[in-house]
């Protein structure tokens, strides 16, 4: 990747005028596209973030390995009272979590985001997302965006790239998780819920609202607290009956305001509806999972292999309270750690020590301690070159990089790429979106 990079950014110095040329078109058509992130255009750099087949192949493999391993995570819990104690989850949202649903695969949709080397291929896992995983949208208007620039069109005369189909690939898994349910119904109706004045990008919503039509289901996007339930079926604002749901609303907003949300709550207990993904979803999403992995306590049902890929991989995590930070060196090597909330997203009230001065550190973490918060190996982003042409004055400049992999069904569907020029990377701080490619080379080309 490191070669790919470098050799990108020469293409685009050799031949400036033209890129600043096709850089404005480009970004003129993200404006204008469906590409939003809270009814705003998406912040984007110049430069894909281009995988070549072999890192690509070899980080499917990762993924999908990762993703067997989370799938025994969820059947354990679910079947071993004595695992569950180690979550420490709310009687109400343990009660939800145990409801097993009909279909057979537990962990529906995912996107495991690492940090990965391109110096020496090395990663750790940053965060696992279940059912609220985003981004689709972008890296899909992002390829179309790519496409103009000149510096891509250069590329392809010694790659054949490659982008990745988000959208219809889930509709197909999606419906394939339904089927495998039992359910009576060969096309179900389909709704897409979310407390949407939360959703990020109502514009990817309708994206997959339409995937799923092409697929033969009947699919509309729905404000979760506007359903309704007459105890036999679930119904949508316009009458339309409900079969299944992909729940785009993540379990701690619904925890959160679920007094609100009645009608779903009662279908969903009902088993009246096909949830995709059901709560079982809550157990990989909370990050008390990160310190838990290499645990003996779940060691204890994995393979050698799988314990070995999970101390290579997993940064070291522990919960932040008075008895292990007193055991560690959080407070004296504030560069070497950083601390997260257990359950959020969207990179909500993270620290990290290289961000903060001694004493201001020393502060966050007294603040933090003993409060559903973890302490975890801070894994210092990858920093590549990318230009960004919206400044008066563009030169290029190293940005810390953060990769998403989305896997459908339990199979790899594509990359996330963003970038920032933090250590921190997301959308609430200077993140930047990325197009994703895969390349091959093309043999022979100039």
């Amino acid at each position: 990747m490191k070669f790919i990079n470098e050799y990108y950014k020469k293409l685009i110095e050799e031949n400036m005028e033209e890129n600043v040329k096709t850089a404005g078109e480009s970004l003129e058509y993200l404006n204008n596209s469906t590409a939003k992130y809270k009814g705003k255009p998406i912040y984007s750099l110049y430069m894909a973030q281009v995988f070549p087949e072999k890192v690509k192949d070899y980080l499917k493999k990762s993924a999908e390995m990762m993703y067997g391993i989370l799938r025994k995570v969820i059947r354990e819990y679910l079947t071993q009272p004595d695992y569950r104690k180690h979550f420490g989850f709310s009687k109400e949202l343990e009660e939800l979590i145990l409801r097993t649903p009909r279909y057979e695969n537990l962990l529906p949709i995912c996107r495991l985001d690492i940090f990965y080397n391109e110096e020496n291929g090395s990663f750790k896992f940053c965060e696992f997302n279940a059912d609220g995983c985003s981004s689709m949208n972008e890296d899909r208007e992002l390829n179309i965006a790519l496409k103009l620039t000149k510096a891509y069109k250069d590329l392809e005369k010694k790659y054949e790239l490659h982008s990745f189909e988000l959208f219809d690939s889930w509709a197909e898994a999606f419906l394939e998780i339904y089927r495998s349910g039992g359910y009576d119904k060969e096309y179900p109706n389909v709704a897409i819920v979310d407390f949407l004045e939360l959703g990020c990008s109502m514009e990817e919503f309708g994206q997959f609202a339409e995937s799923f039509r092409r697929a033969g289901m009947r699919a509309q996007v729905c404000e979760i607290r506007q359903l309704t339930f007459d105890g036999e079926h679930l119904y949508a604002p316009d009458g339309m009956v409900i079969d299944a749901i992909y729940r785009r609303a993540v379990t701690s907003d619904i925890m959160k305001h679920r007094e609100e949300i009645t009608a779903f709550m009662d279908a969903v207990r009902a088993n009246r509806v096909c949830l995709i993904g059901d709560f079982c979803t809550q157990i990989i999403h909370d990050k008390t999972l990160f310190y838990l992995l290499n645990h003996r306590r779940t060691h204890a049902f994995l393979t050698e292999k799988e314990k070995g890929f999970l101390a290579e991989h997993i940064p070291f995590t522990a919960e932040l309270t008075d008895e292990r930070i007193a055991g560690s060196d959080v407070l004296e090597k504030r560069e070497g750690w950083i601390i997260k909330p257990k359950d959020s997203y969207g990179a909500r009230g993270i620290y990290a020590g290289v961000n903060f001065r001694q004493e201001e550190w020393e502060k966050v973490v007294e603040e933090h301690k003993n409060a559903d918060y973890i302490m975890q190996e801070f894994v210092m982003p990858y920093r590549s070159w990318n230009i960004d042409f919206r400044k008066e004055t563009p030169v290029f400049k190293k940005y810390s990089n953060l990769t998403g992999m989305f896997l459908y069904n339990g199979k790899f569907a594509g990359f996330y790429s963003r970038q920032a020029d933090h250590e921190i990377i997301s959308s609430d701080y200077d993140e930047n979106d990325v197009a994703s490619v895969w390349a091959e080379e093309v043999f022979g080309a100039k």
